[in-house]
């Protein structure tokens, strides 16, 4: 009789824990939901206070009031702002983010076309930044306490003082122009004719069979990924580094000492898994300021991505352009976090028994 008792009140712990965690994945979701459609009036209201209006930019500078009216009516710009927000919002839901003022074309064309170049640049700034970040982060701490240790602490201060744009100039100068060891301006040498199968020009140059231009595009994309890499090393090498010495002076890494396992093992059993978590945080922060960062390097690097097409839609207060662009940057930023969110879950035991 006990032994069902116990039986049945663990089977209700197990289910009220686990009405807990869904509890809790519910309500960060609404939460994430709730930022996105503040973020989203925000970047509605703020754009609708400019001094310019998207029907003047439609039409020659001698139109008549009259026919700028029509445009405006066109466009919807005579309804209450209310309504007007509500209808962009439903547009951009179904995939609907209008057409540039500048040229009429699609914006989901246009981003369709300049995102696989900003994707190639994120990936490599990405993969370069977590590699330095973490191996620079492991040879501090095991030179800890010596001259080597403090010599990282010093470069890694300096290396986090500089913005990723002074960076790809700092590159471009040294390896571009003075050494001329690397390609800087482009994707590619115009040289080369490649069809566009997939708009990833890595993956286009390989469909072709191009092999020559696939090793002349991944040159090309050398610097501006170490440039974007050298913005996220630093905060990584150092947040690492200092969840790993705080780990190190846990009980239970002086227990498994005791118990004989080598530095490495408890490196690999203990040490990463609990470094890891406070690193993470770190890691989406640094992915949403990497997000932002390619803004300037494509302009630096002459790469036509997202950023590119950005800057050219705030120089020509293209309002479509930048509002999808916007809510873009902010809903990928979102959902790093609940990324990294679902990481933590995965990585500490204690988490998911909440």
């Amino acid at each position: 009789m006990s032994t069902s008792i116990e039986v049945g009140a663990a089977s209700r712990g197990m289910a009220s824990g686990a009405g807990r965690r869904v509890m809790k994945f519910v309500l960060r979701g609404a939460r994430r939901v709730a930022i996105l459609i503040a973020v989203s009036v925000v970047i509605f209201g703020a754009l609708r206070l400019l001094h310019s209006d998207p029907a003047a930019l439609l039409l020659p500078p001698n139109a008549s009031v009259a026919q700028i009216a029509e445009v405006r009516h066109g466009l919807g710009l005579d309804q209450p702002i209310a309504v007007q927000y509500l209808r962009w919002l439903a547009n951009m839901l179904h995939g609907d983010f209008g057409h540039s003022l500048q040229n009429g074309q699609p914006v989901c064309g246009l981003i369709a076309a300049a995102l696989p170049t900003t994707l190639q640049l994120l990936a490599g700034g990405l993969l370069l930044g977590v590699i330095a970040g973490v191996a620079s982060a492991v040879y501090a701490f095991s030179r800890r306490d010596t001259l080597a240790e403090r010599l990282c602490e010093m470069l890694n201060g300096i290396a986090m003082a500089v913005p990723d744009f002074l960076w790809g100039i700092l590159l471009v100068l040294l390896f571009g122009i003075a050494l001329r060891w690397l390609p800087f301006l482009g994707p590619i040498d115009n040289t080369y004719t490649v069809a566009r199968h997939t708009g990833f020009l890595l993956v286009d140059t390989l469909i072709d069979g191009q092999i020559a231009a696939f090793g002349n595009a991944l040159l090309h994309l050398v610097l501006p990924c170490v440039a974007l890499g050298m913005g996220i090393a630093p905060p990584l090498m150092r947040i690492l580094r200092s969840s790993l010495l705080d780990t190190y002076a846990e009980e239970y890494i002086h227990a498994a000492r005791l118990r004989g396992l080598t530095e490495a093992q408890i490196l690999r059993r203990h040490g990463w898994r609990n470094a890891a978590l406070p690193t993470l945080n770190i890691l989406a922060m640094q992915v949403s300021l990497l997000i932002g960062g390619t803004l300037l390097v494509e302009k630096v690097f002459g790469m036509p991505g997202i950023g590119t097409l950005m800057i050219n839609a705030i120089g020509a207060r293209d309002l479509p352009v930048i509002e999808a662009l916007a809510l873009i940057y902010a809903v990928v930023v979102q959902f790093s976090n609940a990324a990294v969110d679902a990481l933590e879950v995965l990585l500490n035991p204690r988490l998911r028994r909440v």
